[in-house]
């Protein structure tokens, strides 16, 4: 067994931002050149031009009628076709709800495990997993023969690390019949125009239980207007009603990795770390000079964000004049 193949997922048309950070998480394998990228679906040509230009190894259009639309029927069955004919050490997956429908059965056909939600991966290899709600970090490794499936925590890998280099793209038809498609999908569970993607905004704004009021949350919003940004929020936020639910950030929200993340009056609760620790800078605003927050910042200011936010939204309007 050798190589290592990286499932793709497309989104709203277009390659979802995590599967990138899958393929960055697949360098840490092995040599770029034995990764493969699986790209799944009926008419996959447009999806596989852009993995082609970013992928380090090859690219592989798995292409069927019966993938679409995705059933997890269809996909168990075409994977594991192309699984069984290219013998790879390594399979490796995005975290999202779709893997985790279809993964561990697909795993399962093969007689192993998905070690899911990986967070990091280091000699050996280890990989590292959050229990918990983040509070403990447990390492596993793969023991005995066999392939080894593993998916990704969304933010964890930096997408950008993935190569940019144009690869050869070919085409895979699995053997399927309509028998074999046992489920039939209906409407997503939230409509595309009412779900806030944070996973792939750039910058974001969060706020937590120091705004004191629902009214206060305008300032926030007006900075993050300024900014170009995505207002998001930790949990008693969004328990509140303050902010939809689709803008939590944490455990049991959504997990995150912009380039800019600014927490104001965010205490720094494990759970919402969890979510958002990857992020490439993050700037905490808390009156409290020994919150938790200021652990993981990059840059702390320690006062009252009645003050600091409109302040900083006026020093930014300034900026750009």
């Amino acid at each position: 067994m050798s190589g290592i193949l990286v499932v793709m997922e497309q989104r709203g048309g277009r390659i979802a931002r995590i599967s990138w950070e899958a393929l960055a998480a697949a360098q840490r394998l092995g040599d770029s050149a034995n990764i493969t990228a699986v790209v799944v679906g009926a008419q996959t040509e447009v999806f596989a031009a852009e993995v082609a230009a970013r992928a380090p190894g090859k690219v592989l259009r798995v292409e069927h009628a019966l993938l679409l639309p995705y059933t997890p029927d269809g996909y168990i069955a075409a994977l594991q076709q192309l699984i069984q004919r290219e013998e790879p050490a390594y399979v490796v997956f995005p975290h999202t709800y779709q893997v985790r429908d279809y993964a561990p059965a697909l795993a399962a056909r093969f007689g192993q495990v998905l070690i899911s939600d990986v967070t990091a991966i280091s000699e050996v290899p280890l990989f590292a997993r959050q229990l918990m709600q983040g509070r403990l970090s447990g390492a596993y490794r793969k023991l005995g023969s066999g392939i080894c499936f593993v998916s990704v925590q969304a933010g964890a890998f930096a997408a950008e690390s993935a190569s940019s280099v144009t690869a050869g793209v070919d085409l895979f038809t699995p053997t399927m019949d309509a028998a074999q498609i046992r489920t039939r999908p209906g409407e997503p569970y939230r409509a595309a125009a009412q779900t806030v993607d944070l996973g792939s905004a750039q910058m974001i704004v969060s706020v937590g239980r120091g705004i004191k009021s629902q009214e206060n949350i305008s300032i926030i919003q007006e900075l993050a207007t300024t900014l170009g940004a995505e207002v998001a929020a930790s949990r008693p936020i969004c328990d509140a009603g303050w902010l939809p639910m689709e803008r939590q950030v944490g455990s049991s929200g959504q997990t995150v990795a912009p380039k800019l993340y600014i927490a104001a009056g965010i205490s720094g609760a494990i759970q919402h770390l969890v979510g958002m620790k990857g992020s490439q800078c993050i700037v905490a605003i808390n009156k409290d000079p020994d919150a938790p927050i200021f652990e993981v910042a990059d840059y702390g200011i320690v006062g009252d964000l009645m003050e600091i936010v409109p302040a900083l939204t006026e020093a930014v309007k300034a900026a750009k004049q």
